[in-house]
C-alpha cells in the first residue's frame, strides 16, 4: 500500500465513522476503496469490519448521555446481537453469497418506509398495545436478532434497519434510538471481529487505518447528531438509507 492508498483507506474510514455514529452505513465507504484498490472480497470485508470497531465505540461515546437508564434494555437486545453477529459471521466465512445480494436492497428500503411513517405507526401501536414493554418484546429481539445476522455478514445500513426496529417497537425519543443503535452495532461489529481475527485473513494495515479514521469520524458524527433536531434527524437517516440502496444496486 502506498501513500495515495493510505490516504484514501484512511478518508474512507473517517468518513465510515462520521456515518456510523448517526444512522450507519458506513462500510459503503470503506468496502468499495479496499476493492478498487484490489484487496479480495473477503479479506477486504474481514478487514473492514474489524478496523470499524473503534469507530463504533468512539460513536456509542459521544451518545453516552442519550444512554442513559437504558442498561436492561441493552444487555437483552445486546444478547441478540451478538448471536446474530457471531452466525452472520459464519456464513461470511462459509461463502454464502447471491441471497444475501437480492435480499439487501429489498430490507433497506422496507426499513426506509418504517423510519419514515414510525411516528403515526407508533400511535397506532400504542392504542392497541395492552401492556407498553420497556425492552421491546419478543418480535424486537428477534429482529435485533436478524439485523445482527445482516451485521455479522456485510453490515452496510443495518443501522438504518435497526433505527426503523427500535423505533417501531420502542416508546422513546429518536435520539436515544440512535444510542441504542450505537451500541448493538458496535457489539455486532465486535463480536464478528472476534471470530474473524481467530479464523480469517486480516490486513492490518488496512484495520489500523480504518481504525484511527473511523475513531475520529464517529466523534465527529456523534457531535453533529446529537444536534439534529428529529424530523431533520430522520429525512438523514433515509436521505443515508437510499445512497446505500443506489451503491448496492449499481455497484
Amino acid at each position: 500500500m502506498n501513500a495515495l492508498e493510505a490516504v484514501a483507506v484512511f478518508g474512507a474510514g473517517t468518513a465510515a465513522g462520521g456515518i456510523n455514529a448517526v444512522v450507519g452505513s458506513g462500510s459503503l465507504f470503506t468496502f468499495p476503496v479496499l476493492i478498487a484498490l484490489g484487496y479480495p472480497p473477503v479479506v477486504a470485508n474481514v478487514s473492514n469490519n474489524v478496523g470499524l470497531v473503534p469507530g463504533s465505540a468512539a460513536g456509542v461515546f459521544g451518545y453516552r448521555r442519550e444512554l442513559d437508564g437504558q442498561r436492561g434494555r441493552l444487555i437483552r437486545l445486546g444478547v441478540a446481537s451478538v448471536l446474530g453477529s457471531l452466525l452472520g459471521g459464519a456464513l461470511l466465512l462459509s461463502v454464502l453469497k447471491g441471497a444475501f445480494d437480492v435480499i439487501v436492497p429489498v430490507l433497506i428500503l422496507i426499513a426506509l418506509v418504517l423510519v419514515i411513517v414510525q411516528p403515526r405507526l407508533n400511535g397506532w401501536l400504542a392504542a392497541r398495545r395492552e401492556k407498553h414493554h420497556p425492552h421491546g418484546g419478543p418480535w424486537l429481539w428477534a429482529g435485533v436478532f436478524g439485523a445482527g445476522v445482516y451485521g455479522g455478514y456485510f453490515g452496510a445500513a443495518q443501522g438504518v434497519v435497526l433505527i426503523a426496529l427500535l423505533g417501531i417497537f420502542l416508546d422513546d425519543d429518536l435520539q436515544r434510538i440512535v444510542g441504542t443503535k450505537n451500541v448493538l452495532t458496535g457489539l455486532v461489529n465486535a463480536a464478528a471481529a472476534v471470530l474473524f481475527v481467530a479464523v480469517a485473513d486480516v490486513d492490518w494495515a488496512v484495520v489500523a487505518l480504518i481504525a484511527i479514521g473511523s475513531t475520529l469520524g464517529g466523534l465527529l458524527g456523534a457531535a453533529f447528531g446529537r444536534r439534529l433536531p428529529a424530523a431533520a434527524l430522520r429525512a438523514f437517516i433515509v436521505a443515508v438509507g437510499l445512497i446505500a440502496v443506489g451503491k448496492l444496486l449499481l455497484g
